[in-house]
């Protein structure tokens, strides 16, 4: 078993999100972003098959997707998709998120 507290081992970076690498196995990849407010993830994709998950911890902000898609997001909220969807995060607070990657990239 693994045991670690994100808040304790992933803090925030004012020049740049913060990104900490929580689980990489053969099955799935676990990792926490946090985002001082106005920071980006960029509305990317991976040409790959394979689902991922975005769950807000702590914050607000939106889920982006294709075509300028923005969902509200707030804590306990979570987006589902493809990891070939379009999909980034648009920080309007201090915002920490989990993502989780099956199978892992």
């Amino acid at each position: 078993m693994k045991h670690l507290n994100i808040i304790e081992v992933n803090d925030f970076n004012d020049l740049s999100l913060s990104k900490y690498l929580v689980h990489d196995s053969p099955y799935f990849k676990i990792l926490n972003f946090n985002f001082r407010a106005g920071q980006k993830l960029p509305i990317h994709s991976h040409q790959i098959d394979g689902q991922l998950s975005i769950l807000v911890l702590e914050g607000e902000g939106e889920f982006l997707g294709g075509e300028g898609a923005a969902i509200p997001a707030k804590p306990g909220d979570i987006l589902i998709s493809e990891i070939s969807e379009p999909h980034g995060i648009n920080a309007l607070t201090d915002m920490r998120v989990l993502v989780t990657i099956a199978p892992p990239i």
